[in-house]
């Protein structure tokens, strides 16, 4: 049986995994924390998304506490056991070890890093919401604030101002409650604000492969949050993935499948993000906001709709 090994649990690499498992792959995913704590909102909640996803892998697929120390391109992985150092070979080996991915390091050493973009966002969910809601984005000079209903009746909901990365987290800036409703009663109901600042892969990889190591999601393509994309970008990699990674070229027709895409998405959203929230000069925010008052709604959905707009290849079960 041919065997995966996927670096990082998130839901880009618990997504693989269960692919992969579909497709005939065994499958050991290593996650260097000891416990899971999934984080963030949107997409439904996260955690609801990553739990369903380690409900769906086989007892012992998943690793808690395996920080990967080694990688090559050959498929030869060393991580941390509870007795030492653990060496495996697989036929394939998924990284999807996040932003900062440790293997992108060790395999695409030229590779820039990540950068800051200069925005400091906050992200939280409320409880269950009482009314209606609609997903509705708001600007201000150099700041931005979303809504994104949930479908068990809670609110996603995430702020953004223009800052300096910083190691201190930061309550959300007391302007964001003299804002329109619901926005005040959207952060006092909410209980744990998440605070980042926000950083993307600015240079786009040549290549998301490497002998037998393929990168997926943030590893591959971190990108800014403002076309809502990044988790996405990361389930339709480990679909692709799952899908091709069978085939004699099948890594080579992952990378040529996804990489054109999801850089595009990428550029698309940092563009996005400069055009909209981080545009701090009154003039061209007074052109901004005009602008967006004569756009239909309608027109306006429909040039963000395309970025959404993706049909996955047939998977070929094996179980």
């Amino acid at each position: 049986m041919r065997t995966a090994v996927v670096v990082g649990g998130g839901i880009g690499g618990l997504s693989a995994a269960v692919g992969l498992i579909r497709t005939g792959w065994e499958v050991t995913v290593l996650e260097r924390a000891p416990v899971f704590r999934p984080v963030g909102a949107g997409l439904i909640h996260r955690a609801a998304l990553h739990d369903i996803l380690l409900g769906a892998l086989p007892g012992g697929t998943v690793r808690t506490g395996s920080r990967v120390t080694a990688v090559t391109a050959d498929g030869d992985v060393t991580h941390d056991g509870p007795d030492g150092p653990v060496h495996l070979h697989a036929d394939l080996v998924v990284a999807a070890d996040g932003i900062h991915s440790p293997v992108r390091r060790a395999l695409w050493p030229r590779i820039a890093a990540p950068i800051h973009v200069g925005v400091r966002a906050w992200r939280g969910v409320t409880p269950v919401w009482e009314g209606d809601l609609a997903v509705a984005i708001s600007w201000g000079r150099g700041a931005e604030f979303g809504i994104v209903p949930l479908v068990d009746g809670r609110v996603s909901w995430f702020a953004a101002v223009n800052a300096p990365p910083s190691d201190r987290k930061t309550p959300v800036p007391q302007w964001f409650h003299r804002w329109h409703d619901p926005i005040p009663a959207l952060i006092a109901a909410t209980g744990t604000v998440l605070c980042d600042d926000l950083a993307c892969l600015d240079e786009p990889l040549p290549t998301y492969v490497r002998g037998r190591v393929a990168l997926l999601g943030d590893a591959a393509h971190a990108m800014t949050p403002n076309l809502g994309q990044g988790a996405n970008q990361a389930l339709e990699d480990a679909v692709v993935l799952s899908a091709v990674a069978g085939d004699a070229q099948g890594l080579a027709d992952y990378d040529v499948s996804r990489r054109p895409r999801s850089q595009q998405v990428g550029r698309a959203s940092r563009l996005i993000g400069r055009l909209g929230q981080q545009l701090d000069n009154p003039v061209a925010v007074a052109a901004r906001d005009v602008l967006m008052r004569l756009t239909p709604p309608r027109l306006a959905l429909r040039s963000m709709a395309r970025f959404a707009d993706w049909r996955p290849p047939a998977l070929s079960s094996r179980e």
